[in-house]
């Protein structure tokens, strides 16, 4: 794995940070009505990776603040202590992380850097979307190639 590119990110405030390495197993745009309410947005840039592609980077004495939701106990999310940014979530049933976009690196000009690599390549649970995108992604009812393809 140490062949493949290392990607960063990190919460607001910079103060939790991470790493992940290769590419991810999924990387969609989630429409899905707990990341809604989760985020207040209509949709977000989610990508899923192994366990073993992720590491976090700050100073191990920091903590994240770490909680899961009624309808998924066995996913743990994390939100940096000081900003209340969500950074990361596991999957225990899965064995992922779970890391959003908008968190990623971004080069000297604000563009997320690796965009190429990382971008992703549908939409998911796209039936309980808040508006309508028009792009050439494939629009899923849940995960890309493991449902129906709605459009």
């Amino acid at each position: 794995m140490d062949s493949e590119p290392t990607h960063e990110g990190s919460c607001f405030c910079g103060q939790t940070s991470w790493k992940i390495v290769g590419k991810p197993i999924l990387s969609a745009y989630c429409h899905c009505t707990l990341c809604q309410r989760l985020t207040s947005s209509a949709f977000i840039h989610t990508m899923h990776f192994p366990d073993s592609a992720f590491t976090w980077t700050h100073d191990p004495q920091i903590r994240t603040d770490v909680y899961s939701v009624l309808s998924k106990p066995w996913k743990n999310r994390h939100r940096c202590t000081n900003c209340g940014a969500s950074v990361a979530s596991y999957n225990a049933k899965k064995n992922t992380w779970s890391m959003w976009g908008g968190q990623l690196a971004r080069d000297e000009n604000g563009k997320i850097k690796d965009w190429d690599y990382l971008k992703p390549t549908a939409h998911i649970f796209y039936g309980t979307r808040m508006l309508d995108i028009e792009d050439q992604l494939g629009k899923w009812e849940g995960y890309e190639n493991e449902s129906n393809r709605i459009a």
